[in-house]
């Protein structure tokens, strides 16, 4: 069985060859049951192994760098963190035909935020609050640059707005376009770079009977801009969304940069995933309605 293909260019992935990379390269879990799990991740397909392991297999080569990312990092990061964090327990090297090194790691517990039931959103939203906080407490010095979203938003100026464009007679282009040039006219963060996770969105936080359980994907993560950590405030309600504004004192300019970065990650979302990952782009158009409809 191998996980729908998202990508043009992506390796073909199944569970024939996660077995025999998992047989000949660490055999001590060979005997444990493997299945592809659901997921609205785009770049990596995920196994769970046994009931205590995950699999996570580079589906697309721009997600290669990942895997030694949190390999080395995650342990780093973990012991100053109020939630759990994906713990990696061994990399895996090419074989069998697939050309890319993958991770096997200890399994969280949870439901992403998508599905898992929320009674509080107002305290879930500050859990969340506390895991960004305490995330850039950890000193940046010599860690990784993050990824796109938490640098300038000027390279990303001819995507967006043709993406925007795309989505005409299905949103409020002029609005769109609006909160566009307002993250811009922001300018850049001006105080000093931090550690962000930078792809804080509902898939990759995890719940557990309503509060904060976990945070996965940690693909993104790295030193920059914290303004990317917002980006999930738009799948709060309001209320939460404020509350967590709060907790986490971003100024307006901060604020604006989150919302442009928010429309711009929906706006390319939509189109690409519209066949693939139907409740990952069901979210992403949730959120870009927050995000254009929110007057703070």
């Amino acid at each position: 069985m191998a996980p729908p293909k998202m990508h043009v260019d992506e390796v073909d992935v199944d569970d024939g060859l996660v077995r025999a990379l998992i047989a000949s390269q660490f055999p001590q879990w060979a005997h444990l049951p493997l299945r592809a799990t659901s997921s609205t991740g785009t770049d990596n397909a995920i196994y769970r192994l046994g009931r205590h392991l995950g699999v996570r297999v580079p589906r697309i080569y721009w997600a290669v760098p990942q895997v030694g990312k949190e390999y080395e990092w995650l342990p780093r990061l973990a012991p100053h963190l109020p939630t759990t964090v994906p713990e990696p327990l061994a990399q895996g090297q090419p074989g069998h035909g697939y050309p890319h090194p993958w991770l096997v790691y200890r399994w969280l517990n949870g439901e992403d935020a998508l599905v898992g039931a929320v009674d509080d959103w107002w305290a879930l939203a500050r859990d969340i609050a506390a895991f960004v906080t305490a995330l850039q407490r950890v000193d940046p010095t010599n860690g990784p640059p993050a990824g796109t979203r938490a640098g300038l938003l000027a390279p990303r100026d001819g995507a967006t707005r043709r993406a925007i464009a795309q989505l005409d007679g299905e949103i409020d282009v002029d609005r769109a376009m609006a909160v566009w040039d307002a993250a811009l006219a922001a300018g850049p963060w001006g105080g000093p770079p931090v550690w962000v996770h930078g792809d804080l969105l509902p898939g990759n936080i995890l719940v557990d009977d309503g509060r904060l359980a976990g945070v996965i994907d940690w693909s993104a993560a790295g030193i920059g801009d914290p303004a990317c950590e917002a980006m999930v405030a738009w799948s709060l309600p309001p209320d939460a969304r404020a509350a967590y504004r709060a907790a986490l004192g971003f100024d307006d300019a901060t604020w604006a940069r989150a919302r442009g970065w928010t429309v711009e990650q929906a706006a390319l979302f939509i189109p690409y995933y519209a066949a693939t990952i139907p409740a990952g782009v069901a979210a992403a158009r949730r959120r870009l309605d927050a995000a254009l409809a929110d007057v703070s």
